[in-house]
């Protein structure tokens, strides 16, 4: 669903060259919640937004389901959804004409923008205040509404940075029944986040990334072993372990 084949991405600044992602391939397979690990500024979000489309790089391969992102990606941003983790919308906008504009853009039928709206906007409970301004949202609900618009054109591959950051637990829970939902039917979730224990209770395969390499990859068996996800993160990323 999602390969990523020697992906590299270098940044230049005053004090020179940063390489944000360092060589990196991995692979997301139809069924996987796959959970991308790493401290801030370990290339999490730079490898997401490459292959979200939304960030060029300086070479390497992504594809979603078959589609390469660079040669084709209005096909590639068909089949995915992305969430970054401060969603970036239309304040000034009715949330119920976002929506709208969202499933104008990828071709949702009436009934079916109808049913997942119902849907989603129905289990994240922002359905009531569709009519408001997306402006006078709270950071959750903002949150909510752009998991509602991931939704709208039933992706193959939805990508998440930090999803749980700021969502209350029922929305988490509510949340994770949709990842869960998606997989089951044949897609695939790839997901960055910094809670180690939903990631090692979700998540079937899992990345460690550091300062923009993976450190170790997996399944969530493999990655952890005999003890816990968070005691292979801190030794992977604070003692400078081996691959794995």
């Amino acid at each position: 669903m999602l390969q990523i084949r020697n992906l590299t991405k270098t940044f230049k600044s005053g004090k020179g060259e940063k390489r944000a992602v360092d060589n990196l391939s991995l692979s997301v397979s139809p069924g996987d919640i796959y959970g991308f690990i790493g401290h801030n500024g370990a290339g999490k979000t730079t490898t997401l937004r490459a292959c979200a489309g939304v960030m060029a790089y300086d070479s390497g391969e992504i594809s979603v389901d078959g589609v390469d992102v660079a040669r084709d990606p209005i096909e590639a941003k068909r089949r995915l959804a992305y969430v970054q983790d401060n969603p970036e919308l239309y304040d000034n906008l009715k949330a119920e004409y976002y929506l709208k504009f969202i499933g104008d853009v990828y071709n949702v039928s009436e009934g079916d923008r109808r049913s997942r709206i119902e849907k989603y906007a129905g289990g994240f409970e922002i359905i009531g205040n569709l009519g408001d301004p997306i402006g006078s949202y709270s950071h959750g609900m903002k949150q909510k509404l752009a998991l509602v618009a991931a939704l709208m054109h039933a992706p193959r591959l939805l990508m998440l940075d930090e999803p749980f950051v700021g969502l209350d637990p029922k929305a988490a829970l509510t949340l994770k029944g949709y990842m869960r939902e998606l997989c089951e039917s044949g897609g695939a979730i790839f997901f960055s986040t910094h809670v180690l224990d939903v990631a090692e209770k979700l998540c079937n395969r899992v990345a460690i990334i550091k300062n923009g390499a993976l450190v170790a990859e997996g399944t969530m068996e493999e990655v952890r072993g005999t003890t816990s996800l968070e005691a292979v993160f801190m030794e992977l990323t604070e003692a400078g372990g081996a691959n794995v």
